[in-house]
């Protein structure tokens, strides 16, 4: 094997699920097609639980310094501008730390998460595409347009609604595009147009028009719904004169434009043998909604700790868990962000409003392969939930059980005397991903696999009652949680993942 994983495709989806791979020791290349990074503000907002991704792989800081808070919208009715906030602004809990959406434009997240990847000793080879693979029982034989063979163990296809991957797959791609039903998107920079709003202008001359302010710049990202008949011209004269025919102001000093089709597709198998498919060549979505990006990171963050363990050793099976968990979340974000992307045409503000289903927080894969549906839950929390963060104090200057998920590891909690006594005794294989073991209790000291738990939140963020093992997945969700019998059914639970 040259590496052990290729992918395709260099945007978010891509270097996330690289970055993921290489903190876990495996050999991996990332190529793209295009010349060079993306330079557009596209999908510009990234949603909390993409942020508790982030701080997983120790970007969070960089995420936040270079994005900024949506700001109200400003909607424009003639000589009236009447403010509406789309995002409700939430206050950070012990649970939800990160609780409101980011406003980051693309090209900045690219950026962050290459220079991640630089850092990780992983260099990008642009202007390199798929052209076909071939592949057997032991991995995939790629041809990249260069003409060189790359042999891997798998191959993942993240390039893309265009997907060279999938179509070499040939892996359906189901849904339809409205050829007719398009949005002109333009990043530039506007005089005298206010930095604090979002500017929507619902009905001018027949047509929406918005301008959101990009942090950290002079520039806007306007979007202008074209009539079915429109044939745009992206000449920056008459782009200027049509905005400024819209809305009387002037745009000038444009730097990258788009003309978006809603295309709603989604891919009839995320799997086919040893290639995958993320992010975008699995699944397109309307803009509305900042689902795309999102759900494209974290497919990334489901696969990757699956292909790390299965290369490590454990059953092929755990593979086919990424389709069958990320494949009905795909499914469920289409639908909504559809829904919302039909409701700009109506004339109503409610339409405009955003709420937690686009967060992401309460995404779950309870009564999915890895996470039965009769499996025990405790009050708050059913197997396949995301784990929340809570504080808590241990060894290291620990403040919080997200400093102790951070890392490419398994995390296990044990809540009272019986739990932490058969916590030390659980066989762990030697391959694969760590097990992080800490016990949760309500005492002041501090041992090296102690969390301190005084004034009872985490236990009760948790929802345990009694004597349980938690298991916390690399990824951030709830793995298993065992009340009896401790050893047979942890045996019984390492032997699907490890």
């Amino acid at each position: 094997m040259n590496v052990d994983v290729l992918i395709a495709g260099a945007g978010p989806t891509g270097s996330t699920l690289a970055a993921d791979l290489l903190r876990r020791g495996l050999r991996v290349r990332l190529v793209d097609k295009a010349p060079h990074a993306f330079k557009g503000s596209r999908a510009k907002g990234v949603q909390p639980r993409t942020l508790e991704v982030f701080e997983d792989l120790g970007i969070l800081g960089e995420a936040l310094a270079e994005g900024g808070p949506y700001p109200l919208a400003g909607l424009h009715f003639g000589p009236i501008t009447v403010p509406w906030r789309m995002q409700q602004r939430n206050r950070p809990t012990p649970n939800v730390p990160y609780p409101n959406i980011l406003l980051l434009q693309q090209h900045r997240t690219d950026a962050i998460l290459h220079r991640l990847l630089d850092r990780l000793g992983l260099g990008i080879e642009f202007d390199t595409a798929v052209v076909g693979f071939e592949q057997d029982a032991d991995g995939v034989t790629t041809t990249l347009s260069t003409g060189e063979k790359v042999r891997s163990r798998y191959l993942v296809g993240a390039d893309g609604g265009s997907s060279a991957v999938r179509k070499a797959s040939g892996i359906r791609f189901i849904g339809e595009t409205a050829d007719s039903d398009r949005t002109l998107i333009i990043d530039c920079t506007i005089d005298g147009l206010s930095r604090n709003r979002w500017h929507m202008w619902p009905r001018t001359h027949g047509k929406f028009v918005g301008a959101c302010p990009l942090p950290h710049s002079d520039q806007f990202q306007v979007m202008i719904r074209l009539t079915p008949d429109e044939t745009p011209d992206l000449d920056e004269a008459a782009l200027a004169a049509q905005f400024h025919k819209l809305t009387g102001f002037r745009l000038h000093s444009i730097t990258w434009t788009s003309v978006f089709r809603p295309n709603v597709r989604l891919a009839e198998h995320y799997r086919a043998g040893n290639v995958f498919l993320a992010g975008d060549a699995a699944h397109v979505h309307t803009p509305a909604g900042a689902q795309g990006l999102n759900t494209g990171v974290q497919d990334a963050y489901n696969l990757g700790w699956k292909l790390a363990q299965v290369i490590a050793g454990a059953p092929d099976s755990l593979l086919d868990s990424y389709e069958a968990e990320r494949q009905p979340i795909a499914a469920r974000v289409l639908g909504k962000s559809s829904e919302l992307y039909s409701r700009l045409d109506q004339q109503r503000l409610s339409t405009l409003k955003r709420g937690d289903e686009e967060r992401q927080l309460t995404l779950s894969y309870h009564g999915g392969p890895l996470a039965p549906a009769d499996s025990p839950a405790t009050k708050t929390l059913h197997v396949g939930d995301r784990a929340p963060d809570a504080p808590c104090n241990g060894p290291g200057g620990i403040r919080r059980l997200f400093d102790v998920y951070q890392g490419p590891h398994f995390t296990m909690l044990a809540f009272g005397v019986n739990a932490a006594k058969a916590l030390p005794e659980l066989s762990w294989p030697n391959g694969g991903a760590d097990l992080h073991r800490y016990t949760v209790n309500s005492s002041r000291e501090v041992d090296h696999n102690g969390l301190n738990d005084t004034d009872g939140k985490l236990t009760s963020i948790y929802g345990v009652t009694g004597d349980a093992l938690v298991l916390i997945r690399p990824d951030g969700y709830i793995g298993s949680i065992i009340t009896t019998d401790w050893f047979a059914a942890f045996d019984n639970l390492t032997r699907t993942i490890t």
